[in-house]
């Protein structure tokens, strides 16, 4: 093997420049080419950083073990290269295609070395070997960030699908839209009480006309929620009770308790007015 690695090696540092060049022109000829995403000159600079790392590690490891310790900086480098293509929205067919690219060109160059057929299908065979290595562990730790920022844009976008809006002094609504289940509760329960106390509000009206179903989970989930108000000092008031919703909420025989349920925001926000000792009234009308 270590004939095979020297080989590999000489040929990558004796045609780095025509490599680079053939190389980067496949890259930009592929049909999961993304100028979109990026330039030329960055797709550029990339290339020659590999390039540089491969033909360091082919000659001071193996073609076997690319978890040797000779691959690091290479590994390091296509670990940040996944990272930052699974952030900027590249697929993996296209992150993968980066490294999967590199056989036409290399393969090429083995050819005009290559005395004997055996000698090229033995070469051949190790680079290719070795190019899928490191195109799994592209694809792979692609993956692995992109799941990381699915899941940060899915908890970013639970928050703000969760807003808490100050609708007067003292006076809170959360209005709730879509399913609520155990892990948006906590964060609905995490902005309600936080914002409580940051304003120092009494009263909190938690609107569940854009909930689509309410069952007895969801039901529960709304009475951990009011609970947890209280234990802050704040009142709550359920608007959103719609008719299919009452007659589930009795079906189900799920208890509210105490807790005041009104059919509008609107109305829950003129109970609100009346707790809180204030009153709404017509402003006089100008005279003309």
């Amino acid at each position: 093997m270590g004939k095979v690695d020297s080989r590999l090696g000489d040929i990558l540092q004796r045609y780095e420049s025509d490599l680079l060049e053939d190389w980067v022109k496949k890259q930009l000829g592929v049909v999961t080419s993304r100028p979109d995403l990026m330039t030329e000159a960055e797709l550029r600079n990339e290339s020659t950083r590999f390039l540089k790392l491969l033909r360091d590690a082919t000659q001071a490891g193996n073609l076997t073990d690319i978890n040797a310790s000779g691959w690091t900086p290479l590994r390091d480098m296509l670990t940040a290269l996944s990272a930052s293509r699974a952030r900027q929205g590249f697929s993996p067919l296209e992150t993968a295609m980066f490294i999967f690219s590199f056989k036409e060109p290399l393969f090429q160059r083995m050819r005009q070395e290559s005395r004997d057929v055996e000698t090229l299908a033995n070469d051949v065979w190790s680079a290719t070997v070795l190019l899928d290595k490191l195109g799994l562990l592209t694809t792979e730790t692609y993956q692995k960030y992109r799941e990381e920022v699915i899941v940060r844009q899915q908890q970013e976008l639970l928050e703000l699908s969760t807003p808490v809006v100050q609708l007067w002094q003292g006076i809170l609504a959360l209005p709730v839209i879509g399913t609520l289940d155990s892990a948006r509760t906590q964060i609905v329960m995490q902005n309600l009480l936080q914002k409580i106390v940051e304003t120092g509000s009494a009263i909190a009206i938690i609107d569940i006309t854009g909930v689509p179903v309410v069952d007895t989970l969801v039901a529960q989930h709304l009475l951990k929620t009011v609970s947890a108000a209280r234990l802050m000092g704040a009142d709550c008031i359920i608007s959103g009770i719609r008719p299919q919703i009452a007659q589930t909420i009795v079906h189900l025989g799920v208890e509210l308790g105490n807790i005041v349920t009104k059919a509008t925001l609107a109305d829950a926000f003129a109970v609100a007015i009346q707790r809180t000792g204030l009153a709404v009234t017509p402003a006089p009308s100008r005279a003309r």
